[in-house]
């Protein structure tokens, strides 16, 4: 198991025409790594689990990979499993609006079963564009949707059978037809907001969020713990497991410049949400003139109207040593029992795996 282990201080230097430096405290603590992966960046589903391999050696602690519109998850996911030994397994995230609650049950067994008990099930709200345009329905009350999905999902593992009575799922039952596990997979949820941040913390056994500052990731924990609260849980209870996206490359510059434009796209013209949440987090003015020029669909503008101290912000993008001392800093944050290592557009292959090793070199 990989581990980061933070005992020491980097300095701290405003000077930003060289390599920006992290500030880092003098504390020591241990978090677990995930490499969160793109299916689109491979040839085949096997290759999938060649990459899962490779992170297994590499010491990741846990492997992830993303549903949208491209392949279904379980393919990949199963070949992940069954080329490893102990790497943890889990998909970030499935709609509940993609499938039925019933259904990610299944899915989730299946995958438990795959992994010999290393799965994890990742649910979230999803967002109009895939709701409406790639599964056809209208995206409504999401919030309430994802809780009733999870509470169905739960039947299933207490009772193997989906009976429940709610708002939106009314389902009279049938029984699974193989016995559920004793431990069945944890439920992790990927949220933004405060209220959907306190329902991952109420109903799930974890949360995933993404593109959050230091503050902001800081801020949001006290939503999480006020849910975790209302189910009678503690904050330890869930496995924090914030997705950072990272680039680590000698060519400091061009590795700087796709990030840019990675996290100019996701504020400008990923859906509404992640600009709102990074807005809020302080930054509205950044948010909004990306957004001009994504309607004016002037990438190159939008990616010069994220200044470099939103972008070292929000992400890790530089050479191997500043990545790892980055991901350190964000690992040391109190409440974050994982760091889920996520890629930027347009990396080749020796880019990817810089970035991989830096990263797993964190001791």
């Amino acid at each position: 198991m990989k581990f980061i282990q933070m005992d020491y201080m980097v300095g701290n230097d405003d000077e930003r025409t060289s390599e920006p430096t992290i500030d880092m405290e003098d504390r020591s603590m241990k978090t677990e790594l995930d490499l969160l992966i793109r299916l689109y960046d491979y040839e085949r589903p096997q290759d999938v689990g060649d990459r899962a391999t490779e992170a297994e050696k590499l010491g990741f602690d846990r492997i992830t990979v993303g549903e949208t519109t491209d392949w279904n998850i379980v393919p990949p996911l199963t070949l992940a499993a069954d080329r490893t030994t102990e790497l943890g397994i889990s998909n970030d995230v499935i709609s509940p609006y993609g499938r039925s609650p019933a259904v990610l049950a299944q899915t989730a067994l299946t995958l438990q079963d795959a992994s010999d008990g290393r799965f994890r099930l990742g649910l979230g709200p999803s967002s109009p564009a895939i709701t409406e345009r790639w599964h056809g329905l209208e995206f409504d009350r999401p919030l309430r949707r994802t809780r009733e999905t999870i509470e169905v999902i739960r039947a299933v593992y207490d009772n193997g059978n989906p009976a429940y009575e709610g708002e939106i799922f009314d389902i009279a039952g049938l029984n699974y037809d193989r016995g559920v596990p004793e431990n069945p997979p944890p439920i992790d949820v990927a949220t933004l907001g405060p209220k959907a941040t306190e329902m991952a913390g109420r109903f799930g056994d974890g949360w995933a969020p993404q593109l959050f500052t230091k503050a902001g990731l800081e801020e949001r924990l006290e939503d999480l713990e006020r849910g975790a609260e209302l189910a009678g849980k503690n904050l330890s209870d869930l496995r924090v497991a914030p997705i950072v996206r990272c680039i680590a490359s000698e060519d400091r510059e061009t590795a700087r410049s796709k990030a840019r434009s990675t996290f100019a796209f996701l504020l400008g013209a990923y859906g509404p949400y992640y600009g709102n949440s990074v807005a809020e987090q302080g930054y509205p003015g950044v948010v909004e003139e990306i957004r001009a020029a994504w309607e004016e669909r002037d990438t190159d503008a939008m990616a010069a109207a994220l200044p470099d101290e939103v972008l070292d912000e929000l992400g890790a993008a530089g050479t191997p040593d500043y990545v790892r001392e980055w991901v350190e800093k964000y690992a040391s944050i109190d409440g974050v029992d994982a760091v889920r290592i996520g890629f930027v557009n347009k990396m080749n292959e020796y880019e990817k795996r810089t970035t991989m090793e830096a990263i797993a070199d964190a001791t």
